[in-house]
């Protein structure tokens, strides 16, 4: 594990301390579950953007039209057998 060194404005630091001790985690462990779940948050927030581009691009929804109506093809196929 790597260690780092960082500065946090008095009052975010206040508040860290408060938080850690009212949760009996060190401030290291508190600072940790967030970065975790903030980087999480922005990973998902990228995921969805990509969405919405793909939603607004042509070919992206002209493939997945022609995706969609081979599958619909496919399942009237087994259902037919």
């Amino acid at each position: 594990m790597a260690t780092f060194t960082s500065s946090l404005p008095d009052d975010l630091l206040d508040r860290l301390t408060k938080e850690a001790k009212k949760l009996s985690l060190p401030k290291n462990k508190l600072l940790e579950n967030a970065l975790r779940l903030y980087l999480d948050h922005l990973k998902r927030v990228e995921y969805i953007q990509s969405f919405k581009r793909a939603a607004n691009d042509e070919d992206t929804l002209a493939l997945a039209e022609e995706g969609m109506a081979e599958y619909f093809k496919q399942l009237e196929d087994n259902e037919a057998r």
